[in-house]
């Protein structure tokens, strides 16, 4: 394959994986507009190049800090680490980062992996600062946008209140819903969370059940 035909691939990939990280942080509450919703390939390109063999764009250059819309406090970085296995040097200049900035949670995007000293980095950084691992391979595509994965609605601490009190639930009715699940980290939810699932079919119409996470 050419390298331009390789430029190709990797551009329409990085843009791929952006979209969906904006989606995702959208899904969470997080403050993202219309323009990063629905920027095409070309725009994305025309903002940071269209040769990554040449560095143009750097994964790097895919950072970004995103602001809550509940909360102006609570914002959250996003790092696309360059090097396809993350060591722990780069696990602590995001860290130091964090701290600088203030901000206590970020999601990392890689290709590869985390090396073993990187990921214990990542846990003794727990809970002052909470930092998600993603693979590339893992945001190419939506999770939620599947035509196989029914509507998820993670209910706010009253809506679950309320819900337990009207059908008089206790946490060990509901079926669990592992935090590993894809969905469970699409939304970034936390054991204790419950979440609304809409199924819908042509023969049974809407059938509606409650998840706890676990």
């Amino acid at each position: 394959m050419s390298n331009e035909m390789n430029d190709k691939a990797e551009i329409y990939k990085m843009w791929n994986i952006r979209k969906t990280v904006f989606e995702m942080s959208h899904d969470r509450g997080y403050l993202v507009t219309s323009d990063e919703l629905d920027q095409t390939v070309e725009q994305f390109t025309e903002l940071f190049g269209n040769k990554p063999s040449g560095q143009r764009p750097m994964r790097s250059d895919l950072t970004m800090v995103l602001t809550h819309a509940d909360d102006p406090k609570n914002r959250m970085f996003v790092f696309f680490p360059e090097e396809p296995k993350v060591d722990v040097n780069t696990i602590k200049a995001f860290a130091n980062r964090m701290e600088d900035e203030d901000i206590h949670r970020a999601i990392v995007v890689v290709r590869d992996c985390l090396t073993p000293p990187a990921m214990q980095s990542v846990r003794a950084m727990a809970p002052m600062y909470i930092v998600e691992q993603f693979l590339e391979s893992e945001l190419t595509i939506n999770v939620t946008k599947h035509e196989l994965v029914p509507q998820h609605f993670v209910m706010s601490e009253v809506e679950k209140k309320q819900l337990f009190r009207r059908f008089r639930l206790k946490e060990s009715h509901l079926m669990r819903l592992l935090s590993n699940d894809p969905v469970a980290r699409y939304y970034g939810l936390k054991p204790g969370q419950v979440v609304k699932i809409v199924r819908t079919s042509a023969t049974a119409g809407e059938y509606i059940s409650y998840r706890i996470v676990c």
